[in-house]
């Protein structure tokens, strides 16, 4: 098994222990994603990177200068989809040598909403989520402003339904339950168990409802956890940084801190599942860890980052 985890402005392997595997730029790194050796790294201002040998190596891809998100089909190693800023998709059915740019997702009614607080004349794809069951279902987050999906690769779409949240940063399913898509959103948690047709949102429990990263049990797509904080500030900025993990069963949240770092002085950490039930994993901005009981309980990966990897925000986390 290996590891790869995306800092702002490093990505790390892991097998054995840490080690630096960043592409050679100075951009803030965005997105990360990988299978097996081949790794994706996007960046705002650089572009897209890529190595095809775990990151010891990386090559510019000339695609989009400014790439926030990026996703492998999870049936496909070739096929992969990246999204931008100003908000766009382009897949490629080659493992990122050529790019196609799917229909402009800003002919979509609801494009005129669309808008990026800190830049507000400009927005971006944060997320891409592919359907277990569907390859060319695409749900896709844009921040801030709407959840759109497309059923065909991106020849067309379809635009928000009105109980999707608006604010969405991170979507996942569970290939046990197909119709399910998790969102972690600013504005919320929801869920939806008709493929996006209608979405639920169960807050109960759930203190801290700005939400950054979601991630379900491999084993029991009810169990759902996600990462939060009271708003963008606590949740993003180290210096004053206070975030938590929540664990969602039988339709209550509860906090799941237990050998995690923080909450005072955690950077809204990125979840992700593992390979086997029960695990799940959390990056942070002092370390990675993970938990073998759903959340339960954490123990540190490797060694505690030090400065300035515990002054960066996460960005991605891959097992592979």
């Amino acid at each position: 098994m290996v590891m790869y985890a995306a800092m702002e402005r490093a990505v790390l392997a892991h097998e054995r222990e840490w080690e630096r595997r960043t592409p050679p730029t100075n951009a803030r790194i965005q997105c990360l994603d990988a299978r097996e050796q081949r790794v994706v790294c996007g960046t705002f201002g650089d572009g897209l990177w890529r190595s095809e040998d775990g990151g010891e190596t990386w090559t510019s891809i000339d695609v989009a200068e400014n790439v926030m998100s990026v996703t492998f089909d999870p049936n496909d190693p070739d096929r992969l989809w990246i999204g931008t800023e100003p908000s766009a998709v382009y897949r490629s059915a080659d493992g990122g040598e050529t790019w196609t740019d799917t229909a402009a997702l800003t002919d979509l009614p609801s494009a005129s909403e669309w808008s990026f607080p800190p830049r507000p004349d400009t927005h971006h794809v944060r997320w891409i989520a592919v359907a277990p069951d569907d390859p060319e279902h695409l749900y896709v987050g844009i921040e801030a402003g709407a959840l759109v999906q497309t059923h065909d690769g991106g020849e067309t779409w379809t635009d928000h339904v009105a109980t999707a949240r608006r604010d969405n940063h991170t979507l996942v399913t569970h290939p046990d339950a197909p119709e399910r898509v998790y969102a972690a959103a600013g504005d919320g948690y929801a869920e939806t168990h008709d493929s996006g047709e209608t979405w639920r949102h169960p807050q109960q429990g759930l203190d801290h409802r700005y939400v950054w990263s979601v991630a379900v049990d491999p084993g029991d797509p009810d169990t759902v956890l996600v990462s939060s904080a009271s708003g963008p500030r606590s949740a993003h900025a180290p210096e004053r940084a206070e975030s938590y993990v929540y664990r969602r069963r039988d339709g209550q949240w509860q906090r799941c801190l237990d050998g995690l770092p923080g909450p005072e002085g955690m950077v809204r950490p990125v979840l992700t599942a593992g390979s086997q039930a029960q695990t799940v994993y959390a990056l942070t901005n002092h370390g990675c860890y993970r938990a073998t009981d759903a959340g339960e309980s954490w123990q540190l990966v490797g060694e505690e980052w030090e400065q300035p990897l515990t002054n960066q925000r996460p960005r991605g986390l891959v097992v592979t």
